[in-house]
């Protein structure tokens, strides 16, 4: 990637300018970047920004400028899913936050007169500058530093919200996830808010092990030295009640859903290239085990991101455990830090 100078759009009427103070970055960058998701170019990404809001649109009316927040994915607001609470499910999510532009087709980035992609996740945080609708930016309490708050834009809640809008875990079950980057502590540390009695993390870097237990987690397994069926098996007789898949790899699928009880749920939330098919054992399906997908851990974002920031608050989200700060020029060595793992969540700062 290169750090180059663009021209914004001023803001529609329904807009706002955001000058971002932090952009987390993770593994959906990196799949636009090596193509591995389809995404027009040239382009600027970023989809976890937070920041200050700099300019408002002739219409904002719920957004002042100085006000801090954090900014969201897009969504209609208008089909039933959006009408009834659940954004994260509009047949329309795509076509708002992966075309590179807004959906009237006009693009809010140029260089020189030639157009520049952006819109990612209707932000393109990577930047230090954001452009994106009123309704998809929310006001953060002045408790939560802006540098690390734009992780609960995304990662954060998809790995949180696998537990608490999909799995839902009753007090006292058990709980297994597989894959501890930024999404899969989340997970670990909602299902500890859940107050599950055992929550068993499974990884193949030992790091992410000892960071997972600071999270919350009762159990971890190295799945370099361990079965980690097996091993999770050993610990809880019969399976866990529940299971997240949060590394998007097909064995950590498998390993997920084989972990569970007879009438266990998984919940997947790793995101594996496009294309990717997943293989199960039809029996162990047939006995009564459920798995379902959860993209953006079915947030709704006006309403969850503010739950995050209190468990933030309340220190049950310690999201500076994971981060680290790179400078925005160093966006390739952030992007290294993603694909080899030796960071969990890498932050841009502008």
């Amino acid at each position: 990637m290169s750090i180059e100078t663009l021209d914004l759009d001023e803001p529609r009427a329904n807009e706002i300018i955001v000058e971002i103070a932090g952009c987390g970055v993770c593994h959906t960058d990196l799949s636009l970047r090596d193509g591995a998701w389809p995404y027009p170019l040239p382009a600027v990404v970023g989809h976890e920004g937070a920041g200050t809001v700099v300019e408002v649109g002739s219409a904002v009316s719920t957004l002042a400028i100085g006000d801090r927040v954090v900014l969201s994915f897009g969504f209609c607001g208008a089909c039933p899913s959006c009408l009834s609470g659940s954004p994260a499910n509009c047949p329309n999510i795509s076509q708002i936050n992966m075309v590179g532009a807004r959906v009237d087709g006009s693009v809010t980035l140029s260089q020189g007169g030639d157009p520049v992609h952006g819109s990612f996740n209707v932000q393109s945080s990577f930047a230090t500058h954001a452009l994106t609708e009123e309704r998809f930016a929310i006001k953060l309490p002045d408790s939560v530093p802006l540098e690390i708050a734009g992780t609960l834009g995304c990662g954060i809640p998809t790995g949180a919200g696998a537990v608490l809008n999909a799995l839902r875990p009753l007090p006292g079950s058990t709980v297994a996830v597989v894959g501890l980057g930024a999404v899969g502590l989340a997970a670990v540390a909602a299902a500890k808010y859940s107050g599950c009695s055992r929550i068993v993390g499974v990884d193949l870097k030992s790091t992410r092990l000892d960071l997972a237990r600071q999270f919350g987690a009762t159990d971890v397994i190295d799945a370099n030295s361990k079965d980690s069926i097996q091993a999770i098996h050993e610990l809880i007789p019969g399976g866990v009640d529940g299971a997240v898949e949060a590394s998007g790899t097909k064995n950590a699928l498998h390993d997920a859903f084989m972990s569970t009880k007879p009438s266990g749920t998984t919940v997947l939330v790793g995101a594996a290239p496009v294309g990717t098919q997943y293989e199960l054992d039809s029996v162990s399906l047939l006995s009564g085990r459920t798995l379902r997908g959860c993209v953006m851990g079915l947030a709704n974002p006006p309403v969850f991101i503010p739950q995050l920031a209190q468990m933030w608050e309340q220190g049950l989200l310690p999201i500076e455990k994971m981060t680290k700060t790179f400078k925005l020029s160093d966006v390739d060595t952030a992007l290294a830090a993603v694909a080899d793992g030796s960071v969990v969540k890498p932050v841009l700062i502008p």
